[in-house]
């Protein structure tokens, strides 16, 4: 998360603007860090960055100007103490507002055959309509998390606020194993763990719930036949011959 107030300066057509930022994972000051910088004609030219605690220079100006700011040791200390003065101060309100703001996501775990790989099997773990963006995606195997033969999508906007990501295990089936895909994010108070029936392949599954949508479907045609047959029995008329 980033909360960045911006201050702009404009002289003769061209915009010098300020940008002074807390990044942050959580509450705790070792996942904060504050950065300013400063941009002239939308490029940045020098940034103060509290993990390095000093000024660095992207420009041949900027580099002579944190030089020069570097030296004085004094106004480099101020800087230094902006981290706790400015991200610790409001980091409670701004880690609190965009979580009661969020939304939880939908997990739909199905399995697929990869088209160029060494394993005859891949599951996709694909999420849906979350927010806000960021969100961790992993796969655990009987418990351990899979680090290998996994791919992720970026989070994908679908232009409605909501966000949705994909991410990809190619594997080698063994039997009576375990694989679940693990979903943190800041919506949930835990993780949202999904596990993979193997127990029956997914193509069988579509067949068996298309065998019984047909078979639901013939009963309630044969239904309406036999309702019919007995109102037109009903209405009918018996001349008797001679």
């Amino acid at each position: 998360m980033t909360h960045s107030p911006m201050l702009c300066l404009f002289s003769d057509g061209f915009k010098m603007y300020v940008v002074s930022r807390c990044d942050f994972n959580s509450t705790e000051p070792k996942d904060i860090k504050y950065m300013r910088s400063y941009y002239y004609n939308k490029i940045e030219v020098t940034r103060f960055d509290s993990d390095v605690r000093k000024f660095v220079g992207f420009t041949e100006f900027g580099v002579k100007k944190a030089e020069t700011w570097n030296n004085d040791q004094a106004f480099l200390a101020g800087w230094r103490a902006e981290k706790e003065r400015y991200c610790h101060t409001n980091i409670g309100g701004w880690y609190s507002n965009p979580l009661s703001k969020s939304v939880k996501p939908y997990v739909r775990l199905h399995s697929t055959t990869p088209a160029y790989s060494r394993h005859p099997a891949m599951l996709v773990c694909s999420i849906y309509d979350f927010y806000p963006k960021y969100i961790k995606v992993s796969w655990l195997r009987d418990g351990q998390e899979v680090t290998s033969d996994v791919t992720s999508t970026e989070e994908m906007a679908d232009g409605d606020w909501y966000y949705q990501t994909h991410s990809h295990l190619e594997y080698t089936p063994r039997s009576g194993e375990k694989i679940s895909c693990k979903v943190e994010h800041a919506s949930l108070e835990k993780p949202l763990i999904t596990d993979w029936d193997s127990s029956m392949p997914e193509s069988e599954r579509n067949k068996l719930a298309i065998g019984a949508s047909g078979l639901i479907l013939g009963l309630i045609l044969s239904l309406a036949g036999f309702i019919y047959y007995r109102r037109k029995a009903r209405g009918r008329i018996l001349v008797p011959t001679n």
